[in-house]
């Protein structure tokens, strides 16, 4: 039995000088590859040096929605830099009317940028949407995001939006929200998906699973977040994992199977 981390953040402070035991904690629980996600201009070279030198993980290039103050890469800066082969993502992108207030054109700007670079160079996008869903689904179809495709990751809406995400070919990914006894709704999301369309992830350092909520989020805990998504289907962990291991690939294909 394989799993795989469809997104975390290893290059974040937590994880500092812990990066070999983070991995061996992984693999201890059959944690393949892990896909390491840029949320800066700035932190992009890192995210790419941990895949670089460990060939469980693969990276992203992007500017998260709610990233300010750094630099704002070009569609063509954006395009180069995907060029590497460890790169096997766009993101994470979006909207975040949550953590942004005031005018927010430059965010849906960005947003753009993102889409049109990974139509370019055919490689999926990871979308992050918070407070926001019906303005973001309505760009991913204006925008033809389909083209490229890509993955709701860590979902938090309910049935609607990921009907409307599944429809123009994207992927919902379940992070440790899921195992949460208020998250009603997502756990009914988690029942209906298909199963050949859903992933499993941390967002490590963040959104700990249930039993370990509250701690440091780390890729070994997305075996809990995949029990729990087999317990809602009434499927074995061997098939969810099967399923959502084979649906890693098939969309981030330029991910290396180790």
């Amino acid at each position: 039995m394989q799993l795989v981390d469809s997104h975390c953040h290893l290059n974040f402070p937590d994880f500092e000088d812990r990066i070999p035991d983070i991995l061996q904690n992984a693999a201890d629980n059959q944690i393949a590859h892990l896909l390491c996600i840029a949320t800066s201009w700035e932190n992009r070279e890192a995210v790419l040096q941990l895949a670089i030198d460990h060939d469980p993980i693969s990276a992203s290039v992007g500017i998260h929605p709610t990233t300010e103050g750094g630099y704002e890469a070009t569609a063509d800066e954006l395009f180069e830099a995907a060029q590497h082969p460890q790169i096997v993502a766009i993101g994470e992108t979006g909207l975040d009317y949550f953590r942004s207030t005031g005018d927010l054109q430059w965010q849906h700007e960005r947003f753009h940028r993102h889409i049109d670079v990974a139509k370019r160079c055919q490689k999926p996008l990871v979308i992050h949407t918070r407070a926001a869903s019906e303005d973001t689904m309505n760009t991913l179809r204006e925008h033809d995001a389909s083209d490229a495709g890509g993955v709701m990751h860590c979902f938090a809406e309910d049935w609607d939006v990921a009907k409307q995400a599944l429809d123009i070919g994207f992927y919902i990914s379940f992070s440790g929200i899921v195992t949460f006894k208020s998250a009603k709704a997502i756990q009914e999301v988690a029942q209906k998906a298909p199963l050949d369309r859903i992933l499993v992830e941390t967002d490590a350092p963040y959104l700990a699973p249930v039993p370990h909520r509250g701690k440091t989020n780390e890729p070994a805990f997305v075996r809990h977040t995949a029990e729990h998504v087999a317990a809602l289907r009434g499927i074995s962990l061997e098939k969810l994992a099967e399923a959502t291991t084979s649906n890693f690939y098939t969309l981030f294909s330029g991910a290396a199977k180790t």
